[in-house]
């Protein structure tokens, strides 16, 4: 299916605190947040025209931009009504608001003390993140060569734009191979995430076993199928997680916003089977973002 290109779309884009035409919001080629990566941002899923977890969502990119050392020029409650504002506008009922906030063009060097602060909201109905009928089977992963850095050498818990280019070479050299995405390692050498996914495990007496996420985010779909998952007695495990112990899993998983609950057929030479209690999950995590989106 043909898509239209983003700069190519019609409607209304929130640009500096009001609704602009999509095709006038406009930025320098010489602003700081493309150059220097100075740039956070938010990926939030509409459904049935409400935003999910959108407090939340805000909270995380007021966080991204506090670590990366510039404020927002906005208050929570704004932008919270910004992003409502603009799915409005833009009729959005089940698809996606991208919030982001960069360095502006006042400076062009490493500092940019001295820079605008500038923020977008954009909204588009969209569909799943990954092939619908590859869900239903799994998708398979590749083991990328790229690491998830070390927590003192990145601000590892934001959403920036910047810790997402690794994510990029990893998941276009795992398309080159004929996977869907690709498995990243942390630092050590652990199992951390996929390029935009937490992973979880299943073993054989039913426990699911999840990264402990001191590298990379603590994602928020994570954590709301951690909670589904022990409402259901399910034991979750977190802890540090070798790639040869996937050879001792079963079922494998990935959840994110974007993601939502995806089941994995394979890692690398390592096979898993859509079982039910993954199946089971997934139900139950769209039963809640459907039902409870406004909560």
């Amino acid at each position: 299916m043909e898509t239209i290109p983003y700069d190519k779309r019609s409607g209304k884009i929130w640009f500096d605190g009001k609704p602009v035409n999509w095709p006038d919001v406009k930025i320098h080629v010489l602003s700081h947040g493309l150059h220097y990566a100075s740039c956070v941002f938010e990926g939030e899923r509409v459904y049935d025209g409400e935003i999910f977890k959108l407090e939340e969502h805000t909270e995380r990119l007021f966080h991204s931009a506090s670590r990366m050392g510039f404020k927002i020029p906005y208050t929570l409650e704004l932008l919270n009504k910004a992003c409502k504002e603009i799915i409005a506008i833009q009729k959005v009922k089940n698809g996606y608001v991208r919030p982001i906030a960069w360095r502006g063009s006042e400076m062009m060097a490493i500092s940019a003390q001295q820079t605008k602060i500038h923020v977008a909201i954009a909204a588009w109905e969209w569909g799943s993140y990954f092939d619908p009928n590859l869900k239903l089977k799994g998708i398979k992963l590749d083991i990328s060569k790229w690491r998830r850095p070390a927590p003192d050498t990145i601000p590892w818990d934001t959403k920036a734009s910047g810790l997402y280019m690794i994510c990029t070479l990893s998941k276009h050299e795992a398309e080159k191979k004929g996977f869907t995405d690709s498995l990243m390692l942390d630092y050590q050498g652990n199992i951390a995430e996929a390029t935009g996914a937490n992973v979880f495990f299943k073993n054989k007496s039913g426990e699911l076993h999840t990264p402990v996420p001191d590298s990379f985010l603590n994602g928020i779909t994570r954590r709301c199928v951690i909670n589904i998952a022990q409402s259901k007695g399910i034991k979750i495990v977190e802890r540090k997680i070798k790639p040869e112990e996937m050879t001792n899993f079963v079922g494998c998983f990935l959840t994110g916003t974007a993601a939502e609950v995806t089941p994995v057929s394979q890692i690398d030479k390592y096979k898993f089977t859509v079982c039910n209690v993954i199946k089971d999950l997934s139900e139950s995590y769209q039963d809640l973002v459907r039902k409870k989106s406004a909560a």
